[in-house]
């Protein structure tokens, strides 16, 4: 059948977060209920990785046009594939195409480098969260 890359709600994504980003732990987000715009990378029925954006300021430019990037996760088995470039790639089109601005986030230091290679750069220093380990925020423009 091959990859697809289709939008889908939050709560199709939410067991492949709950398990690679929050350990098992329940995974409804800050903001889920918001407007946002959720995106499935999936081989047949699989889901292989997903994240998803939200018009969001930047902390350090309130005033000014911004996306911000959350949920990024891809199925373990699954990483190195190019899965998580093509969720990011789903999402940017998307920003981009309803008023661009900057895309931020708030990056785990270990997927610092699979930003990197799209575009984003660090922006202050790392800062550890005491359930979800070491992260640092990152951001583009679109």
């Amino acid at each position: 059948m091959g990859v697809q890359v289709r939008e889908v709600a939050a709560a199709e994504t939410a067991e492949l977060r709950r398990r690679v980003l929050r350990a098992g732990r329940p995974v409804a987000l800050p903001g889920d209920a918001d407007p946002a715009f959720h995106v499935g990378v999936y081989d047949g029925e699989l889901l292989l990785g997903t994240g998803n954006v939200r018009v969001d300021p930047a902390p350090w430019a309130p005033s000014d046009p911004a996306w911000r990037l959350r949920g990024m996760a891809t199925h373990p088995e699954h990483r190195g594939r190019g899965v998580g470039a093509l969720v990011l790639d789903a999402l940017l089109a998307h920003a981009r195409g309803h008023g661009g601005g900057v895309l931020w986030c708030n990056a785990r230091t270990p997927a610092q480098a699979f930003y990197e290679r799209a575009g984003l750069v660090a922006r202050g220093e790392p800062w550890e969260d005491p359930e979800l380990g070491p992260h640092v925020v990152m951001w583009r423009t679109l």
